[in-house]
């Protein structure tokens, strides 16, 4: 490790776990390709990868770097999950899957579940005048969506949360992982199996009688793909969305012009997303001996791809750290590139673009609460923040 990241206090290094924006600045300058040493959970030796050009190159040549070690990481508790294939492989299981987010049903979901969604959980605050956006909306509101997309009791959302936050921990607490794993396929089965035999209108239903080419999806690729879509739906998205409430928020003036103009909602999402990448990291593995930016790398390394720190690489966006509603529009790597971007894209995006503005909508005057702190987003491999105090006009 470079002298950036040698700290002789806890206090400096647990700072660097919450915010660690300015060392991977430091990393670009002087690293950007970092050596980490031998990584316990895969035994692999590992790199980071924090520039923009090298993060988009090792995402779109998936012959080079492989998805493959996703298995090794997850595979306890995601099964055979599609993050983890390469190949034909790859391209037959995502084609089946997408199938069930096609445009149709994005359009449904839309006006069927997402804003009805919104607007119940803003029923319940927006007579109060005070609220925490964190805790009674964007940690609630993406789990009660996939769950209505699964077509399963919006009321057991509670219960995905949990599952969620337990698979997507697993390099924290194993265990908690892999009961909450256990306890997703034994509540999902008995849905699969009664869908198959009476299908209905739910993304369950898609996934069981979909066919290409006289394939389909067995019961353990389809488990792997809810132990995939439940934390990635649910985790990701209620992240994205404090962010975007953060920046909002802290930008008093730009929140006027976003009320009196909804469609620069989209503007607030796609600069949201380079700004604060809610989920930081991206792995890969090698496999033949390669270099990027001129640091040799060994077959079988594992690679960290630090597509937070490409979306704040200073020699791809000007005045990178600001956020900057007025931004021209540019490419971003927070769902991703190439073959294995991110499949849940385009919900994500109507979940934020619906939720923002119901929120705009159902609470006049939004403004952070000044008798708490100011909200901070924190985090080194999820970013977000812990809560948004506010008030509001009743």
């Amino acid at each position: 490790m470079s002298d950036t990241d040698t700290h002789s206090d806890t206090g400096g290094i647990d700072h660097l776990m919450l915010q660690p924006h300015e060392m991977w600045k430091q990393l670009r300058a002087q690293t950007p390709v970092q050596s980490v040493g031998v990584a316990p959970q895969t035994e692999r030796e590992t790199f980071m990868v924090l520039r923009h050009d090298d993060v988009e190159r090792v995402l779109r040549d998936p012959d080079t770097f492989s998805s493959s070690i996703h298995h090794e990481m997850m595979g306890p508790v995601m099964g055979e999950a599609m993050i983890g294939m390469d190949g034909q492989e790859h391209r037959d299981h995502r084609d089946l899957v997408a199938r069930a987010f096609r445009a149709s049903a994005l359009e449904r979901w839309g006006t069927e579940l997402i804003a009805p969604s919104i607007h119940s959980l803003l029923d319940d605050i927006a007579p109060l005048g005070r609220a925490d956006l964190v805790h009674d909306i964007t940690h609630q509101f993406p789990v009660q969506v996939i769950a209505g997309i699964l077509g399963v009791p919006v009321h057991d959302y509670e219960q995905f949360q949990d599952w969620a936050d337990g698979i997507t921990g697993i390099a924290v607490d194993p265990e908690r992982a892999a009961g909450a794993s256990d306890a997703l396929i034994a509540y999902m089965l008995p849905i699969i199996e009664d869908r198959r035999a009476n299908p209905g209108d739910d993304l369950v239903s898609d996934l069981v009688t979909a066919e290409i080419d006289g394939k389909r999806l067995t019961d353990d690729r389809i488990l792997s793909f809810f132990r995939l879509l439940i934390p990635a739906g649910a985790e990701t998205t209620f992240r994205a969305m404090g962010n975007c409430l953060v920046a909002l928020l802290t930008h008093p003036d730009q929140m006027a012009r976003v009320v009196a103009d909804r469609s620069l909602i989209p503007a607030v999402i796609e600069e949201t997303l380079r700004w604060e990448t809610s989920v930081t990291i991206i792995s890969r593995n090698t496999t033949t001996e390669t270099e990027i930016s001129g640091c040799p790398i060994p077959n079988n390394a594992a690679l960290l791809v630090m597509t937070s720190s490409a979306n704040r690489d200073e020699s791809h966006y000007e005045r990178a750290d600001e956020w900057d509603l007025d931004r021209p529009p540019e490419n971003h790597l927070y769902f991703g590139t190439g073959r294995h971007q991110c499949l849940g894209m385009h919900l994500a995006r109507l979940e934020l673009r619906i939720g923002l503005d119901a929120v705009l909508e159902r609470l006049p005057n939004l403004r952070l609460d000044p008798d708490a702190p100011p909200p901070e987003i924190e985090g080194f491999a999820f970013r977000s923040p812990p809560s948004i105090p506010v008030v509001f006009d009743a």
